[in-house]
């Protein structure tokens, strides 16, 4: 079976957006494994520095679990980080207190692009860019 999972690159602040993601998400975490943790081997070009002592303590691959969905997580250590603001991440979720909860968490620190409202197809949905740059929808199912 093919599966898109969508996977998050940070630039050193993956272990603080998983506890905000696990908050706003009540989102399991899966995974967890530090570059320290990583086999040398699997390490290549622009990984290279990554088992270096500046590095050794960020986010090697992390996943999370919200709802029956997975989302990827690492911190890069490539030299040509960027962040692309093409990806917008839809979750949807069964009540509006839940839409709202998320919405507050996701707030600190973040870009409100709506607000909260209610629109023609569903009771509530907001969007916003996080703190760490990631654009998010939160909406209701109706």
């Amino acid at each position: 079976m093919t599966v898109i999972e969508p996977l998050i690159n940070f630039n050193g602040q993956c272990e603080e957006a998983i506890e905000m993601y696990k908050k706003a998400f009540e989102a399991e975490l899966v995974v967890f494994m530090r570059y320290s943790d990583a086999d040398p081997k699997d390490l290549h070009n622009e990984m290279s520095d990554s088992g270096t002592e500046a590095n050794k303590n960020l986010i090697y691959h992390a996943q999370l679990k919200i709802g029956n969905q997975k989302l990827l997580l690492c911190d890069t250590v490539a030299s040509n980080f960027s962040k692309n603001g093409s990806i917008h991440l839809a979750v949807t979720f069964d009540t509006a207190e839940q839409v709202k909860t998320a919405f507050t968490v996701l707030s600190d620190g973040a870009k409100i692009i709506e607000p909260l409202h209610k629109t023609a197809y569903c009771s509530c949905i907001g969007t916003l860019i996080d703190k760490f740059g990631v654009y998010w929808g939160v909406q209701t199912v109706v």
